[in-house]
């Protein structure tokens, strides 16, 4: 079975910075996209970034220039590199990953921005 994990979440300060990882298992071939979702109380989930295996990378606008995506194709991981974090950043983080049309998730990681 393909599992992925996410760490790296918690509590921080306004104008703080986390780095979220996920590491996936399972996978015979490299995924073609993985990317980072979140989802807020009362809200939908919504796509964070994404990136592809070739580099190809894309941020929902309220993160650019905020956050950064990036992957070891060698190990299976995806990473979050979030800073500048505002309170309305708040959710629970899922990290995916897609390859020859299923889409695998994982278990989220808790995200608090709060002073």
């Amino acid at each position: 079975q393909v599992q992925l994990v996410e760490s790296g979440g918690g509590l921080v300060q306004p104008g703080g910075s986390l780095r979220l990882s996920c590491a996936a298992s399972g996978s015979i071939f490299r995924f073609d996209s993985m990317g980072w979702y979140r989802q807020a109380p009362g809200q939908q989930r919504e796509l964070v970034a994404t990136m592809t295996s070739g580099g190809t990378k894309n941020y929902i606008n309220s993160v650019k220039g905020r956050f950064i995506i990036s992957r070891d194709n060698e190990k299976n991981m995806v990473f979050l590199q979030m800073n500048s974090l505002k309170p309305e950043d708040t959710a629970v983080y899922y990290c995916n990953g897609g390859r020859n049309f299923e889409v695998y998730w994982g278990q989220g990681t808790q995200v608090t921005v709060s002073s």
